[in-house]
């Protein structure tokens, strides 16, 4: 097992011990999409000795993003990594109807870093070029592409190769990314996908369909994965 991972010390990173948990899920992007959630929770049939974390981006764009930060705040089995939607809350770059103290307080304690065993959760990703301890918040919450343009290939998770594996959100899939060191998770709920989780222990995806499309996105920002290996 590869040592707890190490972060500058602007990074609030949370590290886990997996055995203490049956299964484990980590679930994509939410955005307030509230009815695929509890959804895909029942068929996940999740325990109160699993754990379930979120890859961030729990609100903002769908229909009821003070629903779903309820339902995740109130599990104690339950938790998330701030994504950069709920960075823009804290900081007032944008508004949630009714977010009030009790709920700015919750997003403001999430980790922007989750680990355990050789896991890594993260929403945007890591730059493969340089060590985790010089990666900003910023970095891990919003990396997509090494190329400059947010679009542009190659994607960090095209080159990364280790020693984490990590699970990430941000950027919209028209399926999981599934590799060795890298597995995407958001796969566009809002936009009329579906809300995917990965089971741990089994090394298997579970997804749940939209039910509706809520916010349109253009083909050019949802990203077709290349090959699964490596």
């Amino acid at each position: 097992m590869t040592s707890e991972p190490t972060f500058d010390d602007s990074v609030a990173h949370r590290h886990i011990d997996a055995d203490e948990h049956d299964d484990i899920y980590v679930v994509g992007d939410v955005h307030g999409c509230l009815a695929e959630l509890q959804s895909l929770l029942a068929r996940l049939d999740v325990g109160d000795d699993d754990l379930v974390v979120f890859v961030g981006d729990l609100v903002r764009k769908g229909p009821d993003s003070l629903g779903v930060l309820d339902l995740v705040r109130r599990r104690p089995n339950v938790t998330s990594v701030r994504g950069n939607n709920e960075e823009k809350l804290l900081r007032g770059d944008a508004v949630v109807q009714s977010f009030g103290p009790a709920e700015r307080e919750y997003v403001a304690s999430l980790p922007v870093a989750i680990s355990f065993d050789d896991a890594l959760v993260v929403h945007g990703g890591v730059d493969p070029r340089r060590p985790l301890d010089e990666h900003s918040v910023d970095d891990l919450q919003n990396m997509r592409s090494l190329a400059g343009g947010s679009y542009e290939r190659p994607f960090w998770f095209e080159e990364h190769d280790g020693p984490w594996q990590v699970f990430f959100g941000h950027t919209v899939l028209e399926r999981p990314v599934e590799r060795e060191w890298a597995v995407g998770l958001d796969t566009g709920c809002v936009y009329g996908g579906e809300l995917t989780a990965y089971d741990y222990r089994a090394d298997e995806l579970v997804v749940e369909p939209a039910e509706r499309t809520v916010e349109e996105r253009s083909d050019d920002s949802i990203v077709s994965p290349r090959s699964s290996s490596p």
